[in-house]
């Protein structure tokens, strides 16, 4: 699998640009995956269903399967910091892609996706000044505020950023490390 990360501040136009790769990949025939991270309080279960009860009676971990999806919920008994390859390692490996969107201190190969702040708002300092792992620049700005010999990727140009994964997909292959189990 290859495995490629999307960082930038909220609303910087991560999930949009995501949203065209997956459709854009898929049409080329390719399976992809993604890993995203979420606020502390997030929840995709609802109560009163039958998963919600058994996580609200203890349950460490839930799986709720059809013929048509599967879903894992696992409770952390201590909030704890999430590793990306913690979550790469529960994927199945047959896929394609993955797409990682946030984790922007990981040591993932990333692409940071980067916008000027709206009038009246400070400026977001870049990362890709001083994080290795940025191997590209995804941006709609006319300039970015630090020279930089990365690749700037047109970030109103999905197809350019697909294609541009698709040439550079070798370097992207995925090298599982050796997690530790949770507590």
């Amino acid at each position: 699998m290859k495995v490629l990360g999307f960082a930038g501040y909220s609303g910087s136009g991560k999930t949009t640009l995501l949203e065209q790769l997956i459709a854009l990949l898929r049409l080329r025939g390719l399976r992809v995956s993604v890993v995203k991270h979420a606020h502390h309080r997030f929840d995709i279960d609802h109560q009163g269903k039958d998963s919600w009860r058994h996580r609200e009676a203890g349950a460490y971990e839930v799986v709720v399967a059809s013929d048509r999806r599967m879903a894992l919920m696992r409770e952390y008994e201590q909030p704890h910091a999430i590793d990306p390859h913690e979550l790469l390692a529960e994927l199945d490996p047959r896929v394609d892609w993955v797409l990682v969107e946030g984790f922007k201190h990981s040591d993932l190969p990333k692409v940071e996706v980067w916008r000027p702040a709206a009038p009246g708002q400070p400026e977001r300092p870049v990362h890709y000044g001083g994080d290795d792992h940025v191997v590209a620049v995804a941006t709609d700005a006319a300039q970015l505020p630090r020279p930089t010999a990365l690749p700037v990727l047109n970030l109103r140009d999905p197809e350019a950023v697909a294609q541009w994964m698709l040439e550079q997909g070798a370097r992207f292959d995925y090298l599982p490390q050796a997690v530790e189990a949770c507590e």
